[in-house]
């Protein structure tokens, strides 16, 4: 995937030079090569895997907010560690460097990493299918849900509804202006500062490369994954705690009230999953594994129909006519049923992955 612009052709040489002209020609055709590998991928890619183009802008932009953030982040702090050294022309070449970053991790290969795709992916698609729920209000001057809960008489609940009203928001400010922090997984997190401080270096300078080790060192220091939106959602969700009698009403409400991670977190919480399997089941468009999920959790045939008549409004892969013809078949799994067919879902994902990667040896 490309997040940025065909790389322009260097200016002709004023002098012709044979060495110059030959190397000219050798990266025009590695360029050539590359297109032409690209287009043939693309040409033979499934349409189900194929990102449309609101999707694949929306994901080049919050990869570049995410690397333009750490970017400024390094720049600014090494730059006052060599301007405390006293190196004020190195601090000054550092901070007036305009080389694309994003690009120059794409260039390198570096931003394929599948994590890390998975992770921006899943959320990029996440924050779309949240903008497109219909809303559902009870009424005109009805609060939505998560005011009401930061309203809450319980300090534990309306605490973390505050948080994650405060999460959302800050995500959005960041994607909106390509400034403040990066809000991902802290591993991902860690990988990402790494190479972007080996890609703002602007050559070989031992000093500058010491300021920005220092500068990414602090960076992974003061990152704190837990005010990401997700795992303030989570922790509401662990706060209210909601009874098998109460969960359908939340589900319902949180997808009226456009709160798509507070709906992922409830079913993470009651499913006793990490809420990025939940998002991935939420996000899958032809919904077995969250329909699966639904009747682990014994929701009924109304709350189904209901969160599938929403999703389906909002994302046009949905099929919700077949699910109508398949509702019956699916209300009709039994609970115990559902959770075997759901395997070890509840399982730490390394752990799930390393039994996956045995019994596909063994098979």
């Amino acid at each position: 995937m490309s997040v940025g612009k065909a790389p322009f052709s260097d200016a002709w040489p004023d002098a012709w030079d044979a060495s110059a002209l030959s190397a000219r020609a050798s990266r025009a055709r590695v360029l050539a090569d590359a297109r032409l590998s690209g287009a043939t991928t693309d040409l033979f890619l499934d349409d189900a895997a194929r990102l449309d183009d609101r999707t694949r802008w929306m994901l080049g932009r919050s990869l570049r907010a995410n690397v333009g953030a750490i970017a400024q982040d390094l720049r600014r702090h090494a730059a006052r560690v060599l301007a405390g050294r006293g190196a004020t022309a190195l601090a000054e070449t550092l901070l007036e460097a305009r080389d694309d970053v994003a690009e120059r991790l794409t260039r390198a290969g570096l931003l394929r990493d599948p994590a890390l795709m998975d992770e921006m992916i899943a959320r990029v698609r996440a924050d779309m299918l949240a903008d497109s729920l219909p809303t559902v209000v009870a009424g005109p001057d009805a609060p939505s849900l998560l005011v009401r809960l930061a309203d809450a008489p319980d300090g534990v609940i309306a605490a973390a509804a505050r948080a994650l009203l405060a999460a959302e928001s800050r995500r959005r400010t960041a994607l909106d202006e390509a400034t403040g922090r990066s809000d991902l997984p802290a591993e991902l997190h860690h990988r990402l500062v790494w190479w972007v401080a080996a890609a703002v270096r602007p050559g070989d300078a031992p000093d500058i490369d010491r300021a920005i080790a220092e500068a990414a060192a602090r960076s992974l220091a003061a990152h704190d994954e837990g005010e990401r939106p997700e795992a303030a959602a989570l922790r509401l969700a662990v706060a209210i705690d909601a009874r098998p009698d109460e969960l359908p009403d939340l589900l319902i409400e949180a997808l009226g009230d456009r709160r798509l991670a507070l709906f992922m977190a409830l079913l993470a919480h009651a499913l006793n999953i990490e809420i990025e399997e939940a998002r991935a089941m939420v996000l899958e468009p032809e919904g077995d594994r969250l329909w699966l999920a639904a009747r682990a959790l014994d929701l009924d045939r109304p709350t189904i129909a209901q969160i599938a008549l929403s999703l389906s409004e909002a994302d046009a892969r949905r099929d919700i006519e077949a699910l109508a013809d398949q509702l019956d078949a699916i209300v009709a799994i039994p609970p115990e049923a559902a959770r075997h067919a759901l395997g070890p879902i509840g399982l730490p994902r390394d752990f799930r992955a390393a039994i996956g990667a045995i019994e596909r040896a063994a098979a």
